[in-house]
């Protein structure tokens, strides 16, 4: 087991061994043990009570953050050249076609999303390989393949993500800054939560928001009681 340093160890003696807190106390105590010398980010671990080895209890869904991300997102889109203004109006830093997915084929991959239009999907299909690890590839259940462009490009700016439950049953996302004040990462955190409620498979058996932690990029988990999600 690794060796705790100094502010690890200054950080875990804040946090009240075995307790929950609320969404806001959490919120406080994450700024209150972070001892990044950047501006880290707001993480969120819920664990699910689902199998993602089923399909019907696969949970996968978007959200839009109350306030943001907190940071640059860096947007590229692959359309017709009928949308190209509209892409660009809308704040893609990237637009085109066929040069850019000649960028991807050398190993270009130089931005956070990727939003396209249907009829490019058969285009792009050969990317999977590239993008799909990255967790680039665009998808129609996340709004990045659509033929609105303008308006996913706009939602995406604003703090639009995407999120799927992974393999052990958690859902990690990252929802703001450590610079956010408690009440804007408590109403991003509510927002996640709330949402993952929403999509809750009806083969899910059992306690479904079986725990959640925030923390910091480099800050231990603190333990959020799911009944103050509300509160």
């Amino acid at each position: 087991m690794a060796k705790l340093t100094k502010n690890q160890k200054l950080a875990l003696a804040k946090i009240e061994a075995g307790k929950a807190y609320s969404l806001l106390e959490a919120a406080d105590k994450v700024k209150e043990t972070n001892y990044a010398k950047f501006d880290a980010s707001l993480d969120i671990d819920v664990r699910l009570g689902v199998d993602p080895r089923k399909a019907n209890q696969m949970v996968r869904g978007v959200v839009t953050l109350p306030h943001g991300t907190g940071k640059k997102t860096t947007v590229l889109v692959l359309c017709n050249p009928d949308a190209e203004t509209a892409a660009k109006a809308a704040g893609a830093d990237y637009v085109g076609l066929d040069e850019y997915i000649d960028k991807i084929k050398g190993g270009w991959t130089d931005v956070d999303v990727i939003i396209t239009q249907p009829a490019i999907m058969g285009k792009i299909g050969a990317l999977g390989r590239i993008l799909g690890p990255r967790g680039l590839m665009p998808n129609p259940k996340s709004g990045t393949v659509t033929n609105d462009v303008a308006k996913a490009v706009e939602e995406v700016k604003k703090g639009k993500i995407d999120f799927k439950v992974d393999k052990n049953g958690i859902v990690h996302s990252s929802i703001g800054k450590v610079s956010f004040t408690p009440e804007q990462m408590r109403d991003n955190a509510r927002e996640f939560i709330n949402t993952l409620i929403k999509l809750k498979p009806a083969t899910a058996k059992g306690t479904y928001i079986k725990s959640i932690y925030l923390s910091s990029t480099m800050s231990p988990g603190i333990k959020v009681d799911s009944k103050s999600v509300d509160a």
